[in-house]
């Protein structure tokens, strides 16, 4: 019984072949899609944070350059990202006992449109939501960076998955 030994060359082949299939960044982009404009989201919600817009917005940018090889554009991106947070409240969870919260929650609501000018059926309008939970005897204003970081981070992996990496 004998084996082939499949050339050297072949082998390079099938690697660059599979590699040009399959982005290993996890993103499922079409070749043309060079360039990303995330647009500044706005904070419309009731109750303002004066850093939640800035802080989601670098965010999903900075999530974005990480993880796919598109290059930022300020204007006409072959995908444009934008929209607005549309809620920051803050209310009780569970009851300890006598009507007493033990918890409060942090809840933030972001509505997205997203555009790819090359293909158009992947638009989509949709409002994300997360939340973070934390201790009633804690002031908020101790604990809301914190909140806030781990709320963002959660948006933007959902944003993600739901925009370039069709998941």
């Amino acid at each position: 019984m004998t084996c082939k030994k499949i050339p050297y060359t072949h082998l390079v082949a099938t690697v660059w072949l599979l590699s040009s299939c399959y982005s290993f960044t996890g993103t499922n982009l079409p070749p043309q899609v060079k360039t990303i404009q995330i647009k500044t989201f706005p904070n419309y919600a009731p109750t303002v944070n004066p850093n939640l817009s800035q802080a989601f917005t670098n965010a999903l940018r900075d999530y974005f350059q990480r993880r796919t090889t598109l290059s930022p554009t300020n204007e006409d991106g072959d995908i444009t990202i934008e929209g607005e947070i549309t809620d920051y409240e803050i209310n009780p969870v569970s009851e300890v006992s006598g009507n007493q919260a033990a918890e409060s929650r942090l809840t933030v609501t972001v509505k997205l449109r997203y555009f790819v000018k090359y293909d158009k059926a992947q638009n989509f309008e949709r409002s994300y939501t997360e939340y973070e939970d934390f201790d009633r005897n804690k002031s908020l204003s101790s604990v809301q960076d914190d909140l806030v970081k781990s709320i963002d981070d959660k948006l933007v992996q959902k944003i993600f998955n739901d925009t370039v990496a069709n998941w």
